[in-house]
């Protein structure tokens, strides 16, 4: 079920341009071989329900703002990018590094950026999308110029390493972009349509417990370590995403022809492989970045994103359309102008 579906014809002051793109991954790399090592599994049985082989995971002593900073620092060493007068940071994740401070005041003075809005966003493997869509309203409303979208997760930390359905899945990552006003006079949108929308029901089929463990009346299983049930997410994934990328389409005023790559949240190469046929999106126009980094979360889109900038995949004129789905549930997706870097 598609919740909110926000126009963006209306008018407004401002139109956004993305100017720069950075990831940082840990050096740490987690195996199948290494997994067979610790839980009961294999590599033909990850591949084959999967599609993943490897994955990053952070050391005991590195946390998501250490993600997060590294990813933007990414982006100022290959674009030269100026921080000083970012006014808005978003990052989006899972897991900070505390219930707070936030992990985006935590990136604000590593950096010495000047009192800016610093706040995390909590929307799981959404959360980019949602980061992006706030901050692109924030821009075009005129209430700042220049935002930090981050996604960014250490979800390593709170996998549970004796479940062998889950622990295969998830690894650790960082990316973020830069967004700023677009002030070419003739600037044309960098988003074409967004939405957005959750369904509350579904929260017990992922989740994890912090403060609570009754949730809509049921009492889960309270490891403090994520529990997911495989089989409802996928069901999730399946029905929801094409639902919303039609709604994307309709808003937009295209036909899935003329769009020239989706970049989807790379939760498992199935879904993909599913949802991409039911739209009729071929998995050449498919970027993903499950097979080496896992299940990321937050991270996901923009490290598929990033491998586009890195191999030239993007041309200015080009549609892209991001979609995200996971935990609570909670779905979102946009369509994206790109402009070029």
């Amino acid at each position: 079920m598609i919740n909110g579906s926000f126009p963006l014809t209306s008018a407004r002051a401002f139109q956004s341009r993305l100017t720069g793109i950075g990831s940082c991954l840990p050096d740490r790399v987690l195996t199948n071989a290494d997994l067979e090592r610790m839980v009961d599994t294999n590599d033909e049985w990850i591949v084959q329900r999967t599609g993943i082989r490897e994955r990053r995971i952070v050391s005991e002593t590195q946390f998501t703002s250490h993600l997060a900073i590294g990813a933007v620092q990414n982006l100022v060493d290959r674009y030269g990018a100026e921080l000083k007068d970012v006014d808005l940071i978003i990052v989006t994740t899972s897991t900070p590094d505390f219930s707070f401070p936030a992990t985006a005041p935590l990136v604000q003075h590593h950096f010495g950026i000047a009192s800016p809005l610093a706040f995390d966003l909590s929307a799981t493997c959404s959360g980019f999308v949602y980061g992006l869509q706030v901050a692109d309203g924030m821009i075009g409303s005129g209430l700042c110029r220049k935002a930090l979208v981050i996604g960014a997760e250490t979800l390593s930390k709170i996998t549970d390493y004796t479940d062998r359905t889950s622990c295969i899945l998830f690894g650790d990552a960082g990316a973020a972009v830069l967004l700023e006003r677009d002030e070419a006079p003739d600037a044309q949108p960098l988003f074409l349509a967004y939405t957005a929308g959750s369904d509350g029901s579904g929260g017990k089929h992922l989740y994890r417990t912090l403060n609570a463990s009754v949730l809509n009346g049921e009492e889960l299983k309270g490891t403090g370590k994520l529990v997911q049930n495989g089989r409802e997410v996928y069901r999730f994934a399946v029905q929801t995403i094409p639902v919303g990328v039609n709604a994307l389409l309709s808003q937009a005023g295209l036909s899935v022809e003329e769009l020239d790559w989706f970049i989807p949240h790379s939760a498992n190469l199935r879904i993909i492989e599913s949802v991409t046929e039911k739209l009729g999106i071929s998995m050449e126009r498919t970027l993903h970045t499950i097979e080496t980094l896992g299940n990321t979360s937050a991270a996901t889109i923009p490290l598929a994103m990033d491998k586009g900038v890195r191999e030239g995949l993007f041309q200015p004129g080009q549609r892209l359309l991001l979609f995200g789905f996971g935990g609570g549930f909670v779905h979102g997706g946009l369509i994206m102008n790109w402009k070029g870097l």
